[in-house]
């Protein structure tokens, strides 16, 4: 118990000489002069970037210029621990100080250096990303779906490099310490591998592109356009306006229906006529529809034949092509089809049937 009391008298005694020797070596006019300047570096650089985030906005705002969005991005991106870390260490190269304490406040420095550089690199790399998206998500949706991923890997890369120069800054052995992640990094896959499956399902849909953003897709009962395409799941906006979100192991797992590479659209309807149709009229018709669908524009007529005897109609089936993906061509299109087809059978006398039942009494 002594022997314990003493330890702790003796490391009071240590600590307490070693501030002491500080503040002896070190004069009161140089500690008011470090103070100052701790004062100056910090409020000078910190109403310095009040100033210039402000004339940056003021200019981002009109011009639609890719370098002063991310000039403004990296400015934001400074943070105000990393200007009072610089004050303090301007500040200190002005006192005297013994080696050790000069040793350690440069390494801090160092680290919070460090990981600002860490901040700025991955705002740029976000910043050139959003960019990207937004002037060729139309017209090269697949390379800014690659490249979203592709960002996520550099911004990785970068945290892990300065992070193990910051720990090497400090001292710490690397080597071993990668040695530990990697021993440590099994149990925590087998702990988050449903969360690693859908980040490799995120690489998957990334390079094999079974689609990219901008993509009209259905998903079982579920269909939409694909907003966006992150690590664990992806967003599809519906056509009823709400946003779907689809586990990527998951989605990879359904059925995909892609149209957006549909080069052509096949499409076959049905008409029916009344059974009281002469032979001769029955006769006309599949040329009359053949007429009628090679009028319209960018259309590439199959056939139209008289399919069947139905419940209360005479059936015709029609297939066509539409050299577009496009559904509103294709709905204008139909529309166009319908309407011409009402006009002629109307000229010739021609009835569309519809449910009746007949009943004979004898």
């Amino acid at each position: 118990m002594f022997g314990q009391y003493d330890d702790t008298i003796t490391t009071r005694l240590g600590f307490n000489s070693f501030m002491g020797k500080i503040l002896l070596d070190t004069s009161i006019q140089e500690w008011i002069y470090a103070g100052l300047i701790m004062a100056a570096v910090f409020f000078f650089s910190f109403f310095f970037k009040k100033i210039i985030l402000r004339r940056l906005v003021s200019v981002a705002e009109k011009t639609v210029s890719f370098w002063d969005d991310m000039v403004l991005g990296i400015v934001k991106s400074i943070h105000n621990l990393f200007l009072l870390a610089a004050a303090v260490y301007c500040g200190s190269l002005l006192l005297t100080l013994p080696q050790d304490v000069k040793t350690y406040l440069s390494k801090a420095f160092m680290t919070i250096f460090l990981f600002q550089m860490a901040l700025v690199g991955s705002q740029a790399v976000k910043i050139y990303i959003e960019q990207y998206r937004h002037q060729k998500v139309d017209s090269h949706a697949a390379a800014v779906t690659t490249l979203v991923s592709i960002g996520f890997v550099i911004r990785l890369l970068l945290w892990s490099l300065l992070l193990l120069v910051a720990l090497d800054n400090l001292g710490i052995d690397v080597t071993a310490f990668i040695a530990g992640l990697g021993i440590s990094g099994i149990a925590v896959a087998l702990a988050v591998q449903n969360i690693l499956g859908d980040l490799f399902a995120s690489f998957s849909i990334v390079f094999d592109k079974p689609f990219v953003i901008g993509d009209f897709i259905i998903v079982g009962d579920f269909l939409g356009t694909v907003e966006y395409i992150g690590l664990k799941t992806t967003r599809i906006r519906s056509l009823s306006g709400e946003q779907l979100i689809f586990s990527n192991g998951d989605l990879l797992q359904s059925r995909i229906r892609n149209f957006k590479r549909m080069q052509e659209r096949r499409v076959v309807f049905t008409i029916g006529v009344l059974y009281q149709t002469s032979l001769e009229k029955v006769k006309q018709i599949p040329e009359m529809l053949r007429d009628t669908i090679e009028e319209q524009h960018d259309v590439r007529f199959d056939r139209a034949h008289f399919k069947e005897y139905g419940t209360y109609a005479l059936n015709f089936e029609i297939v066509y092509w539409i050299q577009t993906p496009d559904y509103n061509a294709y709905m204008d299109i139909q529309q166009n089809i319908n309407l011409s087809v009402y006009e002629r059978f109307e000229d010739h006398g021609i009835q569309f049937a519809y449910p009746t039942q007949t009943i004979f009494v004898k």
